[in-house]
């Protein structure tokens, strides 16, 4: 045999060995993503050895310490708690809030010192440009990307809300009971519903009444279609009947419901939009302005008008986002 036909031979075997590593490694990456697609957070965190009682804590996020503080701060916890259980970060709020209130603080010495040290003189009209700029970098924006990250996975949860209804109804015609059939949903299900039904199957487990753990779960997310789901198995259960059958009626109230609001939501996309753009755009031009220019602002920040103008924009900024919000709240 020729040196040739070995060299060429010897080719075919890397090329054939290369392509076959590189089946074998696609093929592992898909099987580990696809079973880590297949298991949820409270499934994770039980199998990386964390206690039943504590996932249950982190998922339901108890946290009382709302309770000693003043009501206006009070009120912003729970805002942001709400915001963080939504958006699926086991972050606290108080560790979000402490992270915005030491950017606020930074941003507004640094900004301050600037000014000062560069000679441009210190007002009034310059110290409320310096605290509406670290408001909104501070507070503003991650309010924002933390907002849009909970509405996104709000809108997911209702999107796998009637696929669970199906797994549920399948789970009591195949003879399971109630309980059992929860627990279907929550080896079966991914985020986010799936860990919101393990949640109520642990505080059920830990002796919590089922109707409650399901009202509190349709609480947290506030949801009409959770709702409806608990209204039905507290009415099935005082009055009696196929529950299955009413399920699936309720699966197919919800799809209809849910068509019609996509329908809702396509003819009014532009408007949406619009509003979308109106309320950030002034924020993110102001902060990115701000940064890239400063003295496009603190040039005029003398004048004997900018300080009731800015005021009067703020104002308006604040009158225009409320009554945007209101226009595109869509009801369906």
């Amino acid at each position: 045999m020729s040196p040739q036909v070995v060299r060429i031979f010897l080719l075919i075997l890397i090329f054939g060995s290369v392509m076959l590593a590189i089946e074998g490694i696609v093929g592992w990456l898909r099987a580990s993503r696809g079973s880590e697609r297949a298991i949820n957070k409270r499934l994770k965190m039980i199998r990386s050895g964390i206690d039943r009682s504590v996932v249950m804590s982190r998922l339901r996020r108890d946290d009382r310490r709302d309770a000693n503080l003043p009501e206006p701060i009070a009120g912003l916890w729970r805002v942001m708690g709400r915001i963080l259980h939504g958006a699926g970060l086991s972050a606290s709020p108080g560790l979000i809030l402490l992270v915005m209130a030491s950017a606020f603080t930074v941003l507004m010495v640094s900004l301050s010192a600037f000014v000062y040290l560069g000679g441009l003189g210190f007002n009034l009209g310059k110290l409320l440009m310096i605290f509406v700029f670290s408001i909104s970098a501070a507070f503003g924006l991650p309010f924002l990307v933390l907002s849009r990250m909970a509405d996104n996975r709000r809108k997911k949860m209702e999107a796998q809300f009637p696929v669970a209804l199906d797994v549920f109804v399948r789970g009591l015609r195949a003879g399971h009971p109630v309980a059992s059939a929860l627990d279907l949903l929550t080896k079966e299900m991914t985020d986010p519903i799936g860990s919101e039904f393990g949640l109520v199957t642990d505080e059920i487990s830990y002796g919590a009444d089922m109707r409650d753990s399901l009202q509190a779960m349709a609480d947290r997310w506030n949801l009409q279609d959770m709702q409806m789901f608990v209204v039905c198995l507290a009415v099935q259960n005082e009055t009696g009947g196929n529950l299955a059958e009413i399920l699936e009626n309720l699966a197919g109230v919800i799809r209809e419901r849910a068509s019609m609001f996509m329908k809702v939501r396509a003819l009014s996309s532009e408007g949406r939009m619009t509003a979308l753009i109106l309320t950030a755009l002034p924020v993110l031009a102001f902060v990115a302005l701000f940064i890239l220019n400063p003295s496009f602002y603190l040039d005029v920040s003398n004048d004997p008008a900018f300080l009731p103008g800015f005021l009067g924009l703020v104002v308006l900024y604040f009158i225009g986002f409320f009554s945007i919000r209101r226009m595109i709240d869509l009801e369906v």
